[in-house]
């Protein structure tokens, strides 16, 4: 029985991280997104 629990224990940590690991790439996506357009704002002001 201890195998069993050994082995859920297990699986629910290792969703646990991949769940974190998803959110992070997300958000730096978004993070990434914004630097683009704070760039494009700024060439945008120079140019004028």
């Amino acid at each position: 029985m201890t195998k069993v629990h050994s082995r859920i224990a297990l699986i629910l940590i290792a969703a646990l991280a991949l769940s974190s690991c998803g959110n992070t790439i997300r958000g730096m996506g978004k993070d990434a997104s914004n630097t683009v357009d704070a760039t494009e704002d700024a060439a945008k002001d120079v140019a004028n």
